[in-house]
């Protein structure tokens, strides 16, 4: 069958397409590299900074070789790599049950599909990104996407009861790495000096929107041609990210050029958002990422999308903003901000740069 079916449906699932692809060739619409002039040289890892959340906390006044590595950081890179964060065996149940998910056959996957009666998309559930336009660029990859926060918004009968582990893998994994962003964004508030290390914290507001993102990167016969995932930056205040500690896949740009990020098992790695970026007034960059892939083997990662309430507006800090340095960002409404960052990204371009 062919794997695109009328706009606004993707009748076959990655995995399945690269099972059933007995040629060195893939489709059309996955292929990006022949119009767009891509870094594909080897990238060279980038020397980011793993940081040791327990020492941080302990030297909690800023001044600490952590604080001064975190620092670095996020000016340097707009992500970095956590460790001694107390989330280790939790994310090896996540892992694991997201590995199950993905190998069950494609009829049980299908009980959780994104679709609604076969055709109009929504975007919690199992399966790859709405096509709106004919000449959309598809990344390699099958999606199951779950809102997770606020809880009594959860979508339970989304959640696979298959693995039966699946279910309290996520309610755990999300528990546990929730405090690991607060603690995070308490230090990234103490680094900028503002008046009240709850900046970030407080501005997610009553109801906070979290979802989770569970990729599978199905292997590719053309790694050349075709993304596991396009280039983009995060529409969130900041992404947590558990990466699969067998194969790598994540890049990042910095200054033009496309660098492997590191892979440190039981490291979580956290990315700054653009509604950081927002109300940093810029001095906290939220970083264009993609991920690449390859011939041997599959690839797996687990993300936990960290919002504000979609009802609040954000907008620079007034602490960040004095003669030297304007405001850099208009007034942004969040729900409104969700759209555009989608619909950009299915066309390849950046919602943060709308709002400058």
């Amino acid at each position: 069958s062919d794997s695109m079916g009328s706009i606004g449906t993707v009748q076959m699932t990655v995995q399945e397409l690269a099972g059933a692809l007995g040629t060195p060739d893939v489709p059309a619409q996955y292929i990006v590299r022949a119009h767009q002039d891509q870094q594909l040289a080897a990238a060279v890892v980038a020397p980011v900074p793993v940081i040791d959340l327990g020492r941080l906390l302990k030297h909690g006044d800023g001044t600490s070789n952590e604080a001064a590595k975190l620092r670095s950081a996020i000016e340097s890179w707009g992500l970095f790599m956590v460790s001694n964060h107390g989330v280790d065996a939790v994310m090896d149940d996540m892992m694991a049950a997201s590995r199950e998910f993905f190998w069950q056959p494609l009829e049980e996957k299908r009980r959780y599909t994104n679709l609604i009666s076969g055709e109009r998309f929504q975007f919690e559930g199992y399966g790859n990104d709405r096509v709106s336009s004919p000449d959309q660029i598809l990344d390699w990859t099958d999606r199951l996407y779950l809102k997770v926060e606020p809880e009594d918004e959860r979508h339970v009968a989304l959640w696979p009861a298959q693995p039966k582990t699946f279910r309290d893998a996520l309610h755990e994994f999300t528990k546990k790495c929730g405090g690991v962003k607060d603690d995070l964004l308490r230090a990234m508030a103490k680094l900028l000096e503002l008046n009240d290390d709850d900046y970030f914290v407080k501005h997610f507001g009553e109801r906070p929107l979290t979802n989770a993102r569970c990729s599978y990167y199905p292997e590719c016969p053309r790694p050349e041609l075709v993304f596991g995932l396009k280039p983009h930056s995060d529409g969130t205040v900041v992404t947590v990210l558990m990466v699969d500690d067998r194969i790598g896949g994540l890049q990042v740009l910095k200054d033009g050029v496309w660098w492997d990020v590191p892979i440190v098992p039981h490291t979580l790695l956290l990315i700054i958002g653009d509604q950081t970026e927002i109300m940093s007034n810029g001095i906290l960059k939220s970083p264009v990422h993609r991920v690449v892939t390859n011939t041997k083997k599959e690839r797996l990662s687990v993300a936990l999308d960290y919002s504000v309430d979609p009802k609040k507006e954000i907008e620079p800090s007034a602490q960040l903003i004095n003669e030297k340095r304007s405001a850099l960002y208009t007034k942004v409404k969040i729900k409104d901000y969700f759209a555009r960052n989608y619909n950009d990204f299915t066309q390849g371009k950046m919602a943060i740069d709308t709002v400058k």
